[in-house]
Formats: structure tokens, sequence, C-alpha cells
């Protein structure tokens, strides 16, 4: 295995490639080789990005004959038929099927570019500059994303202040017994509170980053309420949560909300492509032409891939099926539970979007080591990494899902034995 021109060249702030010391090559659904041949099931996924697999066919196949035939490929904001067919797969198999109404703007390749642009708009929209987030939450690496993530190690990035965010507890954050959206309801209620109206409230359904802590439908349905009645913009970050992550296109789906603006990425090309949108209620579009900006996002191979993954959604054998696998792979991690209570405190997550909270960050170390000496790759998440995330491809096969869970197994029995 050579590694020389990434150990020589390649920048310290590496991260993936340390703890998976190995040259990958190939991929298809949820395996990946790497170049001595060794197969691995990949519970990664990109980090959400690959929700339908790797090289999906049906997803890779219209990219394909779309690349071969001299197609435009970058076309900033401008009308393309590429971006015209995804725009109508998106309405008619995502949004109205599910009775939303959105307008749909493209900011840029990433889901930090969505997310600065739906909170520059909440602040054009309501003219207040503060934004309320929540304990433990992610929301990107630019400044504006950074500023409204919980974590004091990446709120410190770029040297630069971040001010107007008004940090509140996520649902259960102190513990089950908490309303954290009483609170919040009170001080928006309270003159004497000392906390301004902000401009928006922003959420993730799911903290993948902050340790897979998920917000009940209940939660969610007050905070709702609580924007409503404040007159506060509701952003929903649904980057990584979202796309089908959760066994539904949108993991704010089983509360019944309709969130104000709704930022999509990850997964939204369905083939690891750069793709992200913001979804804003139509009274909420204020920008004026050009206000907002990006190079990038007029990418027209991932408005292709997306567009094919939008497709799928309208397959009842597709939604069954994602549904069957979200089953299975809960009672799997159920079954881990009960056979590990020494390694294992709870699981986490939703759907396909899960976790297992163990009870030491050196226990999911020792893990995430013996997997990927058997074949299984899996991160860990959480403010003290002690949450081992398990996202495998919403599209994974049984075969494959039950080989990953079986060396996940292995390796859990290994350190149950400690």
């Amino acid at each position: 295995m050579n590694t020389d021109a990434f150990a020589t060249y390649e920048s310290n702030v590496r991260r993936y490639c340390l703890s998976f010391p190995t040259v990958f090559t190939k991929a298809l659904g949820a395996t990946i080789w790497d170049e001595a041949g060794k197969s691995h099931i990949d519970f990664i996924v990109g980090s959400g990005a690959l929700n339908y697999g790797h090289n999906n066919p049906t997803i890779i196949a219209p990219a394909i004959e779309y690349l071969i035939s001299e197609n435009i490929l970058l076309s900033l904001d401008m009308y393309t038929a590429a971006k015209r067919d995804f725009i109508e797969a998106f309405v008619k198999s995502i949004l109205k099927p599910r009775g939303l109404s959105y307008k749909i703007q493209f900011p840029g390749p990433t889901g930090t570019n969505a997310n600065e642009a739906a909170l520059a708009l909440a602040r054009k929209y309501t003219g207040r500059s503060s934004v309320m987030a929540f304990t433990n939450s992610y929301h990107g690496m630019s400044l504006g994303s950074l500023a409204v993530s919980g974590s004091a190690s990446t709120r410190e990035l770029g040297g630069v202040a971040r001010h107007d965010v008004i940090r509140v507890p996520y649902d259960g954050y102190a513990n089950q017994g908490f309303d954290s959206a009483s609170y919040i309801d009170c001080v928006l209620s309270d003159p004497g509170s000392g906390i301004e109206r902000p401009a928006a409230i922003i959420l993730e359904p799911i903290q993948a980053e902050g340790g897979m802590n998920t917000a009940s439908a209940a939660w969610l349905t007050e905070i709702q309420r609580i924007c409503r009645k404040h007159g506060v913009v509701l952003i929903v970050d649904d980057i990584q949560a979202g796309s089908g992550r959760t066994g539904e296109f949108f993991s704010f789906e089983f509360a019944k909300i309709e969130p104000d603006i709704v930022t999509l990425s990850k997964s939204l090309s369905g083939s690891g492509s750069p793709l992200s949108i913001v979804l804003i209620r139509p009274d909420l579009d204020i920008w004026k032409a050009g206000e907002h900006s990006g190079t990038f996002r007029g990418n027209n191979f991932a408005f292709v891939t997306a567009g094919a993954m939008c497709k799928m959604w309208s397959d009842v054998r597709f939604t069954a099926g994602v549904e069957r696998t979200a089953v299975k792979l809960q009672a799997h991690l159920d079954r881990l539970i009960a056979k590990f209570p020494k390694c294992i405190e709870q699981k986490r997550g939703r759907g396909l979007m899960a976790g297992l909270k163990c009870r030491s960050s050196a226990v999911v170390s020792r893990v995430h080591d013996v997997a990927f000496e058997n074949g299984l790759l899996i991160e860990s998440s959480g403010p003290n990494r002690d949450v081992i995330k398990v996202l495998p491809p919403i599209t994974i096969t049984d075969a494959e899902l039950d080989l990953g869970i079986a060396i996940l197994d292995h390796a859990l029995q290994e350190q149950d034995n400690v």
C-alpha cells in the first residue's frame, strides 16, 4: 500500500484516511474495495452523502448518458433542461405527495452554503439579527454556520468572533423531564428575560454529529407553534437527516410540521456529486435578483442524478423496501443492546439513521478498529465521541446488512470480554 503522496503532500487536517489506513479503489452499493482487493461494508456512506449507496445504477445510468452527449455541466443559475427536469421531478415526487409548497433556491454546492443562505434570508425577512440555535448542533464549516453550531471546538475556528446567537437546550438535553420548548416560549414571552426575539430558530430533527440526539414529534410541533406565535422563522437543517435517511424523505415528516425554510444537501444528488437547495415558504422569498449567489450552483450533473433519485420515491416497491430495511436495522440494534449491556448504554436515532451510545469513547475507538480490520467502516459522533453512527445505505441488501451487523457484533464481543 503506497500512501507516500498523501503523507508527503496532503495537509495535516486530513482525518478519515487516518482512521482507515488503506487506499480505496472501487465501490458498489454498500460495499467498497481497497487496492489490495479487500472488501468493506460501508456504514459511513460519505457521512450520509451516499444514502442510495455507491454507484446506484438507477441514478448513475442517466448521468452517464448525459455525460457522453455534450450536455451542459456548469450553468450558474441559467435555465437548462437538466435543471428543469430536476425541479419538475422534485415537485412531483417529493413535494406534492407530502402536501408541501416551497420555492427552490440553488445557493451553492454544499450544505453550509444552504444554511448560510437560509440564515441570511431569515435575517433579511425579519429585520432582526439574532438566531436561536441548540446545544450539540452542527450546521457546517463556514463562519455563519459555525456560529450556530454547538461545539466550542468548531465555533473557535477562523479566529473571528461570532455574535447574535442565542444557544438553548435541545429536546432532552438536560434530562427527559426538562421541557426546553416551554423554556423557549417563556423567555421569548417575557420582556424581562434579556433574550430578544430572534430572526430564526435553526434545528436538526436528528443531531447526527452531536451524538444522534433525536427530537420528538411533540417537541418539533411545539417549536413550530412557538415560532409562529412569536413571528420567528423556523429553519430545519435536513442536510444529513433528510433525503431518505430516516426512512421518510424528510426527517421531520413524522411530526407533521411544515418548516418555513428547509435546507438539503449531502444525499440530495444521490450520487455524491455536490448539490444543495433551500426550500423557502413562498411569501418568504423576498430575495432580489442576484442578491445571493454562488458559482457552482448550476451543477447539471448533480441535477440529473438528483432527478433520478427523486423519481425512485414514486415507486411504492422502493419505499416499501426502505421501510422494511429500517425495521430490520432497528431489530438488529435492539439485539446488540440486549447482548452487550457492558458496552452499550442506549440506542439513538430513528429509522436508518441510527446510533449506539457506548459506555466510553475508548469502547467506540476499539470497536472501530476491530470492525475495520474485519471489513466494516463505522465512525463516531457526539461531543465525547462515544456514539457509534450506523448509517448503511437505505438501499442496502439484506446480505450486506447482515454481514455488517455480524462484524459489528464481533467487534462488540471483543470489547465485552475486556
